[in-house]
């Protein structure tokens, strides 16, 4: 690869990983102030492709959906988000498309992603949705196989599967709306956003060398991998309480829950994955002692990955890592104070943002450690 065209990965990759980083932020700001369903309908907003805006077309948008009366206020935040994130869209087609430059048979299977992706949200809209979904579904898997099958190792295969992820996130931002904000596909949504992020600054660090000459750190590497795996879990079970809408389930105690140390709680109805179609989720359906249980296992969670991480600092600090260690073991204290604080003082929306906006930043900096922990390549080609 020319280095003109390594130079436009690693600028595309980094502008990316921005951009993901921001769309995540507001993606979290319009679920946390219940504007996710705030277009019922998808990928248009009451029939438009910005959204309504004159009293005519806000009278034509009550009288089509009655039962989602139209809120000014919350559907530009809905709408804008999907606008964003169809941008972000374009700039992984772009990343893919540069990955697999030169390699005609991979770049054709990315165009014909594309092709697939956008004839699937046509077909979609005009109700065509068994086809949508075959088109869907080989939009998804022809990156994965252009990835797996790419003779560039590294951050070239990322870069092409970034693809992949993306057009499935597309598909679950839609589920969101059209299955009434079901938690398992709220969650989806919430991990799909965080993956096409670390992804995209996964091939950023590599594209612009964040690593190692030699292998001095790889016994750092399980340990990081781990840590990641941890901390997935435990932003896994923050996207299931706050879709479950348990955030404030033990009221503003803490650490006590309803004043006491283990409440009443019901695990086996609160982590049931799967429930009817049909349902409107927003607002929750479960009862009191089902989201306390969701919430102490958060709250749970959160203390196993404290301990975990704060540790992984201590030794990053100690092996040679400092700075990263440094950072890991900041960004770890911001957050617990951020969920302390959004308990205490009642999920106010600025904190809840922040809290998703933090979580994101502490996987940046685990996979900027495990970045660390690689040995840097012997030619540009092959990183």
């Amino acid at each position: 690869m020319s280095p003109r065209a390594l130079k436009t990965l690693r600028t595309l990759a980094l502008l990316a990983a921005i951009f993901a980083f921001c769309i995540v932020m507001f993606g979290a700001f319009v679920r946390l102030s219940n504007a996710g369903l705030s277009c019922p309908d998808w990928p248009t907003c009451y029939g438009k492709v910005t959204w309504p805006g004159h009293a005519q077309d806000i009278a034509q948008a009550n009288q089509a959906f009655p039962d989602r009366p139209y809120e000014t206020h919350k559907a530009w935040r809905e709408q804008v988000h999907r606008f964003l994130a169809g941008g972000l869209g374009l700039m992984v087609l772009a990343i893919a498309l540069v990955s697999a430059w030169g390699r005609r048979v991979t770049v054709a299977g990315i165009v014909a992603a594309a092709v697939f992706a956008a004839a699937g949200v046509v077909l979609y809209v005009r109700g065509e949705h068994v086809v949508s979904s075959v088109l869907s579904v080989l939009a998804i898997a022809l990156p994965l196989i252009a990835a797996f099958t790419l003779d560039r190792p590294g951050a070239w295969r990322v870069g092409v599967a970034a693809l992949a992820v993306i057009i499935f996130q597309a598909m679950l931002g839609m589920w969101t709306v059209t299955l009434l904000v079901k938690p398992i596909v709220v969650t989806g949504h919430l991990l799909g956003g965080l993956a096409t992020f670390g992804l995209l600054a996964w091939a950023a660090l590599r594209w612009w060398r964040v690593g190692t000459p030699d292998d001095r750190y790889a016994a750092l590497r399980a340990p990081v991998v781990v840590g990641i795996a941890v901390l997935v879990c435990q932003i896994t079970l923050g996207g299931w309480t706050s879709s479950n809408y348990a955030a404030l389930a033990c009221g503003t105690d803490f650490p006590k829950c309803l004043g006491q140390w283990w409440p009443a709680t019901d695990f086996h109805e609160g982590f049931v994955l799967w429930r009817g179609v049909g349902v409107n989720y927003e607002g929750g359906v479960l009862d009191m002692a089902a989201r306390s249980a969701i919430q102490v296992a958060h709250r749970i969670g959160a203390l196993v990955t404290f301990c975990y991480l704060a540790w992984l600092s201590h030794r990053l600090a100690r092996r040679g890592l400092r700075r990263i260690g440094i950072a890991v073991g900041a960004v770890l204290v911001v957050q617990v104070l951020l969920g302390i604080g959004n308990v205490h003082l009642g999920l106010p929306l600025p904190v809840a943002t922040a809290h998703n906006g933090v979580a994101a930043l502490l996987l940046f900096t685990l996979l900027a450690a495990l970045a660390r922990t690689q040995r840097l390549p012997a030619t540009r080609e092959t990183l």
